[in-house]
């Protein structure tokens, strides 16, 4: 039913027309079924017409003329009698229009070849038909909203599986299509997330939404290009927010921005102003800011989603709203009924999208306890990692034991210090006895990595890429640790202080902090094999 009054709403609207409730259901089926029946027979006649171009030519006289151009056999098709009218058109009649076009052709490479890609009207019926299937019904209203800008800035929250990363990507392909004048730019706060994030998840609302043919995929920089009328949509990152000034687009405007993960950014001062540098020069704006809920109730953007603001549409969501939870397979339902039954606090985090923290302390799961030899002697999980470090920054090593029953960890012994050598470091991790343990470390000192493994100690490389702090702070942020003050002082210090910054509103923002964090770091590559999973899973 929802699917059905959005339907309505939006062609009312395009009308000026206002339905009651009744007649937009009734009207909104049968724009639905004709919508259906159009999207069959504009396929069947686009291949068709596919299938046509590449048919054999049977006509003597044109086989005649083809074949005077060496044209072989199997090439005799309706496309090459085609390019070979067009040659006869611009030497003989002149016809400027059939000059541009071979020549264009020429230029491709792709006369005789293929058929010319479809125009662009083809191509927008395509992505309109496929739009409503591809989004969930609890998405409909506010799709309807955006598709007939009813409001110029959208907020959309929602936890783990919620669809709306998926339905803003699909909806400004489709309102990029509509609008032929409109450039899209999509942020991360850290460019390097960019391609194993928003990039790939746009280009798949390209595929589901059957336009692929249309879009043009391009690396450097990180660009995708809607072929029939050169609209880009660009994707960047804020390290440097001088670079989102000097972005320029050689026709119409940045009608369209998406700020991804919004919590991530240094606050509303932040996204506000990049707005104010890009929301210039056009008609109509669109701004889609998509986000999980912080844990913290008092970061900057669960304060800013209470705020009502003019022009303003706010959309909350979790998993539990989606019509098709199918969608989402069934492992992933499996995995938050489990941790509803384990942590209830944390599944309303991570899968209702809930924030159930207090403050700005990063780990509010830490547990402060002595852990006893008795324990110890029952520890069989134990993971190891170390991050490098001489002066001021300390080298730190760390050693911990995981209870993947309880989803608890416990921080077993350290080391941490200045100016320590990594003989000195060795020695000490033989004399414990760690050295045939796996001990992961940092990947940005190779030759240490290199003198561990010539002085007998067991080192690995982490790993990292993309996103991997990020995963890896969440994992250990949803899992218990333990800590016992009296054997890891230093653990206890930079755990139980660690906090997320503020701006100058004195507003909590996301992101983690890179410092007064070592063994903090030398944890997360401990424990980087295990929370690998978790990461698939995000």
């Amino acid at each position: 039913m929802k699917r059905k009054m959005a339907q309505a709403s939006l062609d009312n609207l395009k009308k000026g027309v206002r339905f009651t409730p009744e007649r937009a259901a009734i009207y909104g089926k049968t724009y639905h079924e004709k919508s259906v029946e159009t999207k069959k027979r504009k396929r069947s006649v686009a291949d068709f017409c596919a299938k046509l171009s590449q048919a054999k030519v049977t006509e003597p006289e044109i086989r005649a003329e083809l074949a005077a151009f060496d044209i072989e056999d199997e090439n005799m098709t309706v496309s090459a009698a085609i390019a070979n009218k067009l040659r006869y058109k611009s030497i003989v009649e002149g016809d400027l229009g059939a000059i541009r076009t071979f020549t264009d052709l020429a230029e491709q490479g792709s006369i005789g070849e293929e058929p010319p890609l479809p125009n662009v009207d083809m191509a927008l019926q395509t992505a309109k038909a496929n739009y409503f299937d591809q989004i969930d019904p609890s998405f409909y209203m506010i799709a309807a909203k955006a598709l007939n800008h009813g409001y110029t800035h959208f907020d959309v929250r929602g936890g783990r599986g919620s669809g709306k990363s998926s339905w803003a990507s699909l909806t400004v392909i489709r309102i990029l299509m509509e609008h032929p004048e409109v450039h899209a730019l999509v942020l991360r706060k850290v460019a390097k997330t960019l391609r194993s994030s928003v990039y790939a998840q746009y280009r798949w609302a390209i595929e589901k939404l059957g336009v692929q043919d249309y879009w043009e995929e391009k690396k450097s920089p990180l660009e995708l290009i809607y072929k029939p009328t050169g609209q880009k949509i660009m994707f960047r990152g804020v390290d440097d927010p001088t670079k989102i000034k000097s972005i320029k687009t050689s026709f119409g405007y940045i009608g369209i921005t998406h700020f991804e993960e919004k919590d991530q950014f240094a606050g509303r001062a932040e996204i506000d102003s990049i707005l104010q540098s890009t929301m210039r020069g056009g008609e109509k704006f669109w701004n889609f800011e998509t986000y999980n809920p912080p844990r913290s109730r008092d970061n900057w953007a669960n304060r800013d989603s209470l705020e009502k603001k003019e022009n303003r549409i706010q959309h909350a969501s979790s998993y539990l709203d989606l019509e098709h939870p199918e969608w989402l397979g069934e492992a992933f339902l499996e995995e938050a009924e489990s941790l509803k039954q384990r942590d209830e606090k944390r599944y309303r985090h991570e899968y209702l999208g809930e924030p159930v923290g207090l403050g700005g302390n990063v780990f509010e799961n830490l547990e402060e306890r002595r852990i006893t030899d008795e324990e110890m002697r029952h520890f069989d999980r134990i993971c190891q990692g170390v991050d490098w470090g001489w002066f001021p920054d300390p080298y730190a090593f760390i050693r911990v034991h995981y209870d993947r029953a309880r989803e608890t960890i416990y921080i077993l012994d350290e080391l941490y210090g200045n100016r320590m050598s990594n003989e000195e470091t060795a020695r000490w991790i033989r004399e414990h006895g760690y050295d045939q343990t796996e001990t992961v470390c940092d990947s940005a000192e190779k030759k240490s990595i290199a003198d561990y493994r010539s002085l007998g100690v067991n080192a690995k490389t982490a790993v990292k890429g993309p996103s991997s702090v990020e995963y890896g702070m969440k994992w250990l942020q949803n899992r218990t640790i333990v800590i016992d003050r009296e054997r890891t002082p230093h653990a206890w210090e930079e755990f139980s202080n660690y906090q997320f910054d503020q701006n100058d509103r004195g507003e909590w923002i996301s992101g983690y902090p890179d410092r007064n964090n070592h063994l903090i770091d030398a944890m997360r590559y401990a424990m980087e094999k295990i929370s690998s999973k978790y990461r698939s899973q995000a």
